[in-house]
């Protein structure tokens, strides 16, 4: 009862406040203060308020919500642990190898960490060439930026 008289005036309330803004010529902002004003008179006729207050005062509802928490607490402990790798060493052993085994790539037909064909010479010797190029072009880049500003 307390609940819906004072919704009651709150919605009464802001309905004065609108209908001053809407003196001042501001209607937009008048229209959306109603709008506001309005939800909680329309929450006590569509009865949540009592709704709203049934389970608030009830301590059986309270108990329900302990519970919750508490097999949420639990889940979260248990997906914490699992994350953490915690198990026998049988388990581990099998996860370490599983995770080699699936260290190749989808095209590759050696794994990519290691044992695979060592690189050929040719290729190393390719690759300084190409950095120093590369360098290059990038001064010179900035060098043709630098004289156009007339630096």
């Amino acid at each position: 009862m307390l609940a819906e008289t004072i919704c009651s005036a709150v919605s009464a309330a802001g309905l004065g406040i609108a209908a001053v803004t809407a003196y001042r010529k501001r209607f937009l902002a008048a229209t959306r203060i109603a709008a506001y004003s309005l939800v909680p008179i329309a929450l006590v006729l569509t009865g949540v308020v009592q709704w709203v207050s049934d389970i608030a005062f009830k301590p059986s509802v309270w108990l329900g919500f302990g519970l919750l928490g508490l097999a949420w607490l639990l889940f979260m402990t248990t997906r914490a642990i699992e994350r953490r790798g915690v198990g026998t060493r049988k388990e581990r052993k099998a996860a370490a190898q599983a995770a080699r085994r699936d260290a190749v790539a989808p095209a590759a037909s050696a794994p990519s960490l290691g044992g695979g064909v060592p690189a050929l010479q040719p290729q190393a010797k390719e690759k300084p060439k190409r950095q120093a190029t590369a360098a290059g072009e990038d001064f010179s880049d900035i060098e043709a930026i630098l004289k156009k500003h007339g630096i």
